[in-house]
């Protein structure tokens, strides 16, 4: 009896084990044909012809620029975005106002546009040729084909990112000790600077690095801003995309690795951001 009862009990954990494995295989196999295997060709085609050969691509001095104003543009819209962002959640979680689900709505419009059209809609509203654009052309002020239109780009396709990393964390928490803190005749920036931004920062951290991750390989409304001038708005992905139609595919390889590299050092602080704040929200 007892035998035959084991016997039925190793068939049923054998039984959900080849279940289990399966749905593992499968989602491994996933995960390795649309990301594993990308990152291992790219990194292995582009050593193929050595480092030096490598580096020499990297080095090249509209390489370097490219990298130069990706970067440069990425950290100011990030700034700009997490004052923005925050101030947006803010807004929307703690007042109340007409047509508050519809603009709350909206904050999720750029990820639905096509990122070409957002360049577009750029070059309408602020091109040379624009009202806005014609009278700030008068005090020699460009936006269109010049680093303030590559950044308004980014920080239009990267707006959700923060709102929506520190909308919920702003619904969530309690507001007894902002209350306490302002009976005691706290002011409201204290208030906000000792109290609130301590919990808001792990949340603000995560969206700004999404963000400007984002931004690194940002390519279609760029391409419509910036105008691909070399040495003055030709960013990184648009330098790449230019070496591929020239078939330098080991000039584009260069900036690749170093774009990727960068991607998967921020998914590193993201992972550590995540376990921090965990343990910060224990204590």
């Amino acid at each position: 009896m007892l035998k035959r009862f084991m016997k039925n009990r190793i068939s049923e954990w054998i039984k959900i084990d080849k279940g289990d494995f399966l749905l593992r295989s499968l989602a491994f196999s996933y995960i390795g044909i649309l990301v594993i295997l990308p990152i291992v060709a790219i990194t292995s085609e582009s050593f193929r012809g050595g480092f030096s050969n490598l580096w020499a691509n990297i080095t090249l001095p509209q390489a370097l620029f490219s990298l130069k104003i990706t970067f440069l543009v990425a950290v100011i819209m990030v700034l700009i975005n997490i004052v923005t962002g925050t101030a947006t959640a803010w807004v929307l979680v703690r007042y109340k106002f007409p047509f508050k689900n519809i603009m709350d709505s909206l904050i999720d419009l750029p990820f639905a546009i096509p990122t070409v059209v957002t360049g577009i809609m750029l070059v309408i509203l602020y091109g040379p040729k624009s009202l806005i654009g014609s009278f700030l052309g008068k005090y020699g002020i460009e936006i269109i084909f010049d680093k303030p239109g590559i950044i308004l780009a980014l920080l239009f396709v990267t707006f959700p990112f923060v709102v929506r990393s520190v909308q919920p964390v702003l619904i969530e928490m309690e507001q007894d000790m902002e209350e306490a803190a302002k009976t005691l005749g706290a002011s409201p920036l204290t208030i906000f600077f000792r109290i609130v931004l301590p919990s808001l920062l792990p949340s603000i951290l995560t969206g700004a690095a999404l963000s400007f991750s984002r931004a690194l390989g940002e390519f279609g409304s760029i391409v419509i801003v910036a105008g691909n001038i070399p040495f003055k708005t030709q960013v990184a992905s648009v330098f790449i995309y230019g070496e591929i139609e020239s078939y330098n595919i080991q000039g584009a390889l260069g900036l690749s690795v170093i774009l990727l590299l960068s991607s998967f050092l921020i998914l590193i602080f993201l992972n550590f951001l995540q376990t921090w704040s965990r343990r910060y929200e224990r204590t």
